[in-house]
């Protein structure tokens, strides 16, 4: 077999392969769609782009000028995050929020219904909070929660990463299975194709 004979031969077999992939990762994530609409998994979310890093050192929780805040662009991408989730079936949902700003303003834009704060979702980044009971306590607060109207929790990268082992971007999502637990299962990565622009 001649060297160009034998590099289509394998171009095609890596076209094939990336094809292949790329299905088993659309039904993959299919599935997990599926299982988030049925109450068998959540979806957890880092907020919207708010600019920045952290907080200033005057932060105050109750005063969102003394925060990181969304950004236009970030205001934005919440709002696509409620169109997205209407495409998947999902225009109402219960909602959990940290009570920092920049993540209450992502859940109230998405409009998928009132937002309550869960404190265990609040950021510990730069020795804030307590990285270890706070991630015990999402799983016990999401493991309590009764059958109904599917999960929305917004959060920081640093209580996601604490959860699952994954880094989210802003505006970035994960759907995980359900009951959580230490390194809970994730069943898609995911993110409004606007947002990903």
């Amino acid at each position: 077999m001649r060297l160009g004979q034998w590099l289509q031969r394998v171009s095609g077999l890596f076209i094939v392969g990336a094809l292949l992939a790329s299905s088993n990762a659309r039904a993959d994530e299919a599935e997990a769609w599926h299982a988030l609409r049925d109450g068998e998994a959540v979806l957890i979310l880092r907020h919207a782009l708010a600019p920045g890093i952290g907080d200033p050192d005057h932060f105050d929780v109750n005063d969102c000028s003394t925060q990181r805040n969304l950004n236009d662009v970030g205001r934005q991408q919440a709002r696509d995050w409620g169109r997205f989730l209407a495409q998947q079936g999902i225009d109402q949902a219960r909602v959990f929020s940290s009570a920092w700003c920049r993540c209450r303003e992502t859940a109230e834009l998405m409009d998928l219904g009132s937002v309550s704060t869960m404190a265990s979702l609040n950021s510990f980044f730069g020795g804030q909070g307590n990285r270890s009971e706070q991630t015990a306590a999402t799983v016990d607060n999401v493991n309590a929660l009764p059958s109904g109207l599917p999960v929305v929790m917004v959060s920081h990268q640093v209580n996601i990463s604490a959860l699952t082992g994954s880094y989210t971007s802003s505006g970035e999502g994960l759907i995980l299975s359900l009951p959580l637990g230490e390194g809970s299962e994730v069943l898609a990565q995911v993110m409004p194709p606007s947002v990903q622009n």
